[in-house]
């Protein structure tokens, strides 16, 4: 039932969160008489930030309407290239009027961004995507709030994850693909192009794995700690539930997101609290900038998607406890993963200093794994100062990774025919 206390709770928060929202617009607008009078801006500021505690968070966009390309100013269409139940890949198309610049567009290299199926939506790499465009034809997996996928869909387990990423592949053409896993998608990733290999179809020319959790038993975090400190029937018994009637996907099992995001406030609470103080201390002083990055923040940070049941609780029993991939006793649709069958693909691993999600090793452990790949075609990233966000989001990443990463590709870009 507590799927539908909370929502029960949402439904009677509704009208005290709407009253919030009018009577900071209220008082702080620039031509309402109200904000004009004395403590205003301080009672503004209050109920602002009451507001945007109570809030619903609904998925961002991903808003990138242009970048900068070849010095070009381009234009960027958001496309579905292939719908599925559980997962919609998304193609950023760039456009141009220039025939030339439109050439060299069309000659870049192709990049399939696998975005991680753990709480936040794909939104979360925009950084990642945007920084990407400058030089790459760009896709990225959109995962689906389970709770919107009806129940007559199916299940989704961790196979069926892996199972999307080989269509994804096949459907982009994975002889002139570069494939990036940024977090928990390095495991399904590795899976699905080791079986492709092991299948004797093409694999793509790269594979860039970024913060993941390859090997757990590196560096174990307090992710790992509650993954395998907990048995199997906690997790089925305290954070799985069934989604409510007024959702699409009504009766469906899930990890709901409202749970995830209170671990993920709990991992640091005193870090949020400061800064929900922060950002009301920065509306009291008119820090309207500082104000603005805060709403950012948590407009992506507090925006959650349900996962499916079967595909968490197959993913803490195999990647956590039962360390799979790395023992060589993962077997996906009863066929055995073998990262030893990829000879093809290049593998670049991207680890930060101070991760705290996926610990130093955890990545890099992708290597002593894929031993059919030659020496000089694998290379490891440790990146200074860097924690878990900082490899693939802000100055870190567009100002140290990304050129390590941009490098790689261009190195390992196949040839036409």
């Amino acid at each position: 039932m507590l799927y539908q206390i909370h929502e029960l709770q949402r439904s009677l928060l509704r009208p005290l969160v709407a009253l919030s929202d009018a009577n900071a617009r209220m008082l702080s607008g620039q031509d309402s008489w109200l904000s004009s009078l004395p403590g205003a801006q301080r009672m503004a500021a209050g109920w602002e930030l009451l507001y945007r505690l109570g809030k619903e968070y609904e998925k961002p966009e991903f808003r990138i309407p242009a970048v900068t390309a070849g010095g070009h100013e381009t234009p960027i269409s958001e496309q579905v290239a292939l719908p599925l139940p559980f997962c919609n890949l998304v193609r950023f198309k760039r456009f141009s009027d220039d025939p030339d610049h439109l050439a060299t567009l069309k000659k870049e290299p192709s990049v399939l961004v696998v975005a991680p199926l753990s709480g936040h939506h794909a939104t979360l790499l925009r950084d990642t995507v945007r920084t990407l465009l400058q030089d790459h034809k760009v896709y990225i997996t959109d995962w689906i709030d389970a709770r919107m996928v009806p129940v007559d869909q199916g299940e989704f387990g961790l196979d069926d994850y892996v199972d999307y990423i080989r269509t994804f592949i096949r459907h982009i053409g994975a002889e002139k693909l570069h494939v990036i896993s940024v977090c928990q998608p390095t495991v399904p990733v590795l899976a699905a192009i080791a079986l492709m290999a092991a299948a004797g179809e093409p694999t793509p020319a790269t594979m860039t794995m970024m913060g993941g959790p390859i090997d757990t038993r590196e560096s174990p975090t307090k992710v790992n700690d509650l993954a395998t400190t907990q048995p199997l029937s906690w997790f089925q018994n305290h954070v799985i539930h069934t989604v409510p009637e007024n959702y699409p996907g009504a009766g469906r099992r899930v990890y709901p997101g409202f749970l995830q995001h209170a671990g993920f406030v709990a991992m640091n609470p005193s870090r949020h609290l400061m800064s929900h103080w922060d950002f009301y201390k920065n509306l009291l002083r008119g820090d309207l900038d500082d104000a603005e990055s805060h709403r950012r923040f948590y407009d992506e940070y507090n925006a959650v998607l349900d996962m499916p049941a079967e595909y968490y609780l197959d993913t803490i029993r195999i990647v956590f406890k039962e360390q799979a991939l790395p023992l060589g006793t993962w077997k996906v649709d009863g066929e055995p993963v073998r990262p030893e069958a990829i000879r093809d693909t290049a593998l670049l691993t991207i680890e930060g200093e101070l991760d705290d999600i996926s610990g130093l090793g955890q990545t890099a452990a992708a290597h002593a794994l894929c031993t059919g790949i030659a020496e000089d075609a694998r290379r490891h990233i440790e990146v200074a100062g860097a924690g878990h966000y900082g490899i693939f989001s802000g100055r870190r990443w567009r100002e140290k990774v990304y050129p390590e990463v941009r490098a790689f590709i261009r190195r390992y870009e196949r040839a036409e025919g």
